[in-house]
């Protein structure tokens, strides 16, 4: 009788506590509550203290339906009076899909580029390169996760449709993104959203074969398709070359900025120009010179002995010729050591700046991604919302 009266003496969370403490999980695709969603079907706790909830997927394979679980148990958790929680998972009707994509998009019509919008405050960098094989792809990974990681909203495009890597070095590459009616959520991966051609591929052994036409209608479906939601920053990883989806990147993401990565030697330095001219001539602002693999800390004597393994100055003269050539400063942005461990990220799904964030290369990666987060954007083409009157 004692232990009975116990139970029902034992304060139980209201129903305001509990929606409370769920409106704290965010669903981990659309990073927003899932009780603003309309992903809490319901919610009790019985009075021997578990709390049950019922959660609605979009779609029954749902690829974070471990995190969902994993956040509504904690979060129900901390509350006082609930001992145990057991989440069901059920899965929204057709109608419940078509509400939430018009939540999600608004009074926007569906199939528009939410980045060419005048009003957008969306910060955009195109990392570009002249040939492969210079690191373009780890630089671009590992900044979009150092900016994550100073907090703010970062999506990751993937434009390199022939040789899309980015997937695996964030370890997201047997995942496939999540779609709610024609909308495509963004995988998530070290807080970043990511996107990428290959993720839409039925196994990552298959190949994409396509041509000018089709190379820019992929990358406007990307762009509309994706359900990106607000953006501080929007990376996109170009193949490398002056090819299709360069141009396409022009002509869609017009205040699109570019970065270019090069390497020391003579040889990558000469085509990295190539690539900041293609950019200018499509009217897009190169606003800096990455170079890679710049040089190798001694192994024996330690960092202040640098081994030029690939040379020295391709990045400063790319950075000066570019700057001649444009008439505006194209300043050299960072000189990345060469270390082994940005490879060895890449290929294990971790990247450097989350692996060893002490390390050299993690260290100048940070604070180049903190020098293009602090960056003014560019005003160019942009409507500033301003209405002349008379005097």
């Amino acid at each position: 009788m004692a232990g009975a009266r116990s139970i029902r003496c034992m304060t139980v969370p209201t129903q305001e506590q509990l929606h409370a403490a769920l409106g704290g999980v965010l669903d981990p695709e659309i990073r927003r509550p899932i009780t603003e969603l309309g992903m809490v079907r319901s919610v009790e706790v019985r009075l021997d203290g578990t709390a049950e909830v019922t959660v609605l997927l979009t779609v029954a394979g749902c690829p974070m339906r471990e995190t969902l679980t994993r956040d509504v148990t904690k979060a129900l958790s901390a509350l006082p009076g609930v001992r145990d929680v057991a989440v069901t998972l059920d899965v929204m009707s057709a109608e419940q899909r078509q509400e939430l994509q018009g939540q999600l998009r608004g009074a926007a019509p569906a199939k528009v580029n939410p980045f060419a919008k005048p009003e957008s405050l969306t910060r955009i960098y195109a990392i570009a390169s002249g040939k492969g094989g210079v690191g373009k792809s780890s630089v671009t990974v590992n900044l979009a996760v150092a900016m994550a990681s100073q907090g703010l909203k970062v999506g990751l495009l993937d434009a390199d449709v022939y040789g899309h890597s980015v997937p695996a070095m964030v370890g997201i590459a047997d995942l496939r993104p999540t779609r709610v009616e024609e909308m495509i959520m963004p995988v998530p991966a070290y807080d970043v959203k990511v996107m990428s051609i290959g993720m839409l591929k039925p196994g990552r052994q298959h190949v994409v074969a396509w041509r000018g036409p089709m190379l820019d209608r992929a990358l406007g479906q990307m762009l509309s398709d994706v359900y990106w939601g607000d953006l501080d920053i929007l990376l996109l990883d170009l193949p490398p070359g002056t090819g299709d989806m360069a141009i396409s990147v022009g002509q869609q993401l017009t205040n699109a900025e570019v970065v270019v990565v090069t390497t020391p030697q003579e040889a990558a330095a000469e085509v990295a120009e190539r690539a900041g001219t293609i950019a200018s001539m499509l009217h897009q602002k190169v606003v800096g010179v990455v170079e890679n693999m710049s040089w190798l800390p001694c192994p024996h004597c330690g960092p202040s002995h640098r081994i030029d393994v690939f040379g020295t100055g391709g990045g400063t003269r790319v950075a000066a010729t570019l700057s001649e050539r444009f008439g505006y400063d194209v300043p050299l942005l960072a000189e990345i050591p060469l270390d082994p461990r940005l490879r060895t990220g890449g290929d294990a799904g971790v990247p450097v700046v989350i692996d060893d964030p002490g390390a050299a290369a993690s260290d100048v990666l940070a604070g180049l991604a903190k020098q293009l987060a602090d960056r003014r954007p560019s005003l160019v083409g942009r409507s500033l919302g301003l209405t002349p009157t008379g005097s």
